[in-house]
């Protein structure tokens, strides 16, 4: 039960950060008819992001670990706003209405804001 607690919290918790980057972040956009949709978009699209980063970051973790180790870590937000851009990707490939207009300052700044904003938000729900 406690598993399954975690990750909705998670799940709505990264839902929440992309709902505020839409709205803080240009040129990242929400284009939806109703609230049920909104929800249903954001639910989805964090889904996808949980997925890309579970499956992609290790992999690019440990293939680029020497880039990360020269850069003083700084590639990470080059990484992760490929990621972001790769969400984007895909949720319109299934025809979510979520956008991302480009690289920068787009996509950087979203991935790092939905980052910061699970973080926080992670840490002060998740109190067992």
């Amino acid at each position: 039960m406690g598993f399954l607690k975690g990750l909705l919290i998670r799940l709505a918790t990264t839902a929440l950060a992309f709902w505020l980057a839409t709205l803080l972040i240009p040129g990242i956009d929400l284009e939806s008819t109703s609230a049920v949709q909104t929800v249903t978009t954001l639910i989805l699209v964090a889904v996808i992001f949980g997925v890309v980063n579970a499956v992609l970051q290790p992999v690019i973790k440990t293939v680029g670990c020497g880039f990360y180790l020269l850069t003083l870590g700084l590639i990470a937000l080059v990484v992760n706003g490929l990621l972001f851009l790769l969400t984007s990707w895909i949720a319109d490939q299934a025809g979510l209405p979520f956008s991302v207009d480009g690289f920068w300052p787009a996509a950087v700044l979203g991935a790092l804001f939905v980052s910061i904003v699970t973080w926080i938000l992670g840490a002060v729900l998740d109190r067992d």
